[in-house]
This record gives C-alpha cells, structure tokens and sequence, in this order.
C-alpha cells in the first residue's frame, strides 16, 4: 500500500509565522500559502496576506488575481477604512474544487464528494461483516463514476482528487472480526490504490484510516483551536494521532496509534485500550443479547438498543481512555486531548464529560492536567480526512 500522506502546516503568522517568497519559480508554494491562510482566516485581503507572508504588494496581488480567475477565491464586500482606498477580502469559493473520499471501514465502507470548504455534498455508505478487496473495489468504482457524473459538466473537471482512508495491515484482526484467516490474507497484495488507478484519472492518495481522521480536525476544524493536541477517534477499534504545532507527527509510522496503549481495565488488570475503549465491545456485548451487528453501523442519528449496554460501554471506555491520556501527557504535555468518533452526538458529549471526571480522579502532580474536549468533525472525520488529502497535497502548504 502506498506511503502515508502527511498533511500539510496550517501554520499562521500568530503561532509559527510562515513566509513566501518573491523570487521567480516559487509561483505554486506561494499560491499554496495564500490558500492555507485565507482557510484559517476566513477572510483576507491582500494587504494583510502580504504582510502575513512577507510577499510584495505586486506579488500578493498577481497571486489572488490568478487564484480568482481559477475560481478558488470569491471577493467580499470593500471594508472601508479611514484613509486610502478600501480593502477587499476574499474568501475560499466552496465550489472552487471538489474531493472524494473513501473511508474503508471493518464493518462498512463509504464514499464522500466534498467541496473546497470540506462540506459532504453527497454520500454513500456500504456495510458488511468484514471487507474484502474486490467488494471495496467495487464499491469504489461504482460510487466514483455515480458522484462524478452526479456534478453538472462543467464542475467534473473541479474534481481534484481521490483520498483513501483505511486501516494497515486488515490482516491482523480476521480473529477479532470472527473471519477465518484466509479471507482477510488477500488484503497482504490488495492495492486499491493501483486498482483504481487503472480506471480513473484522478490523484490518489492513501493514509491510515485514524490518522486520515486527526487530519481532518486540523484541516477543517476550528483554526484557532490548541497547536498540541492528542487525538482519539472511537470507530470498530479506537485510534487516533498526535498533532504538535499544528502538525501530525507520525514519528517512524507509529506515533499515535494509541490502541495498543497499556491501560487498567474494569476487573483490575492491564490490558490494551482496544478493550475498553473500542465499539467493537459494545458489539459482542449486543450481539451476545440478540442484536445485529449492523445496528451500530448504518447511521449514528440514533443507537436503538438498550440504555444498559451504552452506560456499560461508556463507562469503561472513559476510564480506559483517561488512563490513556493522563500517561501520555506524562511524555508530552498537550493542550488538550480531542475525543471524536462513530457515535451519536449525544453519546459523544455524555463520554466527554466521563471522561474528564475520570481523569480528575488521578494524581497530576507534576502533569499539565490537559483539557478534554469533543472533536469538531465527528463521524465523519475518516471520510473528510481521505478527501483532504488530496486538497492538502494540491492546495495547503507551502
């Protein structure tokens, strides 16, 4: 499978200042930045941008012209001010270019078309028991040519790519997922990547279902939220990411896979946070009292199944997942920890404040206790992280 993609620095001239350059060849960086800051802003004009950048007026002005002819930028009303002529600021024109996003899931797979400010324009969703190469494939193939063709003629040519976003190594959990081991091998030499390729003319580009999802909290969450952030996003099996300045740090591959994370478990002994802390006990504990599976996987809008089995749920998951957190804020002292995940809304602020309760309960001395928050994204954060991945590639930087 292809090499992760890393996301690009929205960094801003408050925290990291970033800078262009206004030697010739540098034409792409520059446009990058300017697109990178009027995302995080908003809003910008372009003296503003020129001093952000350290770009000349002539330039700046050469650069917005060129991305408004393209159609990524829209001007705003003039703000007039006291004296000189007034400011116009443009702003991020969300049918300027469109992103499709397949996230590859244990239990379902679904397909996203986004435009450029990260909005679900349209949506498919597939589930299964477990995932296959060719059921995905087909899958993919279908749903690109669907959405495509979905857009009027002169807006496919605004689709500027494919992300893919899906767990490494599907081979490791056929025992989890009850699936002999011989049906999830054939993920060993699965490359959709090079399958879809052979059909379609777009970009593709491939990342960690987790990670994907850490990626589009920093892409299209909140700009001016914390630049240090621990990031867990509660699918089938919890994950998550690291994001230290305003980046995701992967260090060699692994950073931030926190589900092999050592934590307490409800009977005393230690176990990994995939225990508690994934969806994938909630299943058992349904299936063992007479319900599908599929009930947890076809919406998040609302769970019809008993109250009992949640609370259950909930409450080994917040103590497993604060256990998690406290230790590594004990190596690195986050703003915040970011909880985020395939759950109905309400679930997900119940645990967020479980969660915080149960980290009140240890002894920080000597730890910046790190606030506790929900993500901004929520179910969708492993889709909209495979469609930002070709945004990120072809227009955040520099």
């Amino acid at each position: 499978m292809a090499d992760a993609v890393p996301h690009a620095d929205l960094a801003t001239d408050q925290h990291s200042p970033t800078r262009g350059t206004n030697q010739s060849g540098m034409r792409v960086g520059n446009e990058k930045l300017v697109l990178s800051l009027v995302r995080q802003h908003g809003a910008l004009s372009k003296s503003e941008i020129a001093r952000m950048t350290g770009l000349s007026a002539q330039t700046v002005s050469v650069i917005m012209r060129a991305l408004e002819t393209e159609g990524l930028l829209l001007r705003g009303e003039p703000v007039r001010g006291k004296v000189g002529q007034p400011s116009v600021p443009m702003r991020l024109n969300e049918d300027g270019a469109y992103f499709l996003g397949l996230k590859v899931g244990r239990r379902s797979t679904e397909m996203v078309l986004t435009d450029f400010l990260g909005k679900v324009r349209k949506r498919s969703l597939k589930t299964y028991a477990y995932p296959t190469p060719e059921a995905t494939l087909s899958f993919a193939n279908d749903e690109i040519d669907r959405l495509i063709n979905s857009l009027a003629p002169g807006e496919r040519d605004r689709i500027a790519g494919l992300g893919i976003a899906m767990p490494f190594f599907l081979w490791h959990w056929a025992q989890t997922l009850n699936v002999p081991q011989e049906r999830m091998d054939v993920w060993r030499t699965a490359d959709l990547q090079a399958e879809l390729s052979k059909k379609h003319s777009l970009p593709i580009l491939v990342q960690n279902d987790m990670t994907a999802a850490c990626g589009a909290e920093l892409v299209f969450g909140p700009q001016s939220g914390p630049r240090d952030f621990l990031y867990f996003y509660i699918g089938y099996f919890i994950g998550g990411g690291i994001v230290l300045d305003g980046q995701i740090y992967s260090g060699r591959g692994n950073a931030g896979a926190l589900g092999p994370l050592p934590v307490t478990g409800a009977d005393g002994r230690v176990e990994p946070l995939l225990g508690p802390g994934s969806l994938v006990t909630l299943e058992k504990a349904l299936v063992a009292d007479g319900y599908g599976a599929d009930v947890l996987w076809e919406t998040t809008h609302a769970w019809d199944i008993p109250a009992r089995h949640i609370a259950n749920w909930q409450r080994n998951a917040a103590r497993a997942i604060a256990h998690a957190a406290v230790s590594a804020s004990s190596i690195i002292d986050f703003e915040c920890v970011k909880i985020d995940g395939w759950l109905p809304e309400t679930l997900r602020e119940t645990l967020v404040a479980e969660i915080e309760l149960e980290v009140s309960k240890f002894n920080l001395t000597g730890l910046q206790r790190p606030r506790i928050e929900a993500g901004s994204i929520g179910p969708d954060a492993r889709a909209l992280g495979a469609a930002s991945l070709p945004l990120s590639d072809r227009y955040l930087g520099p």
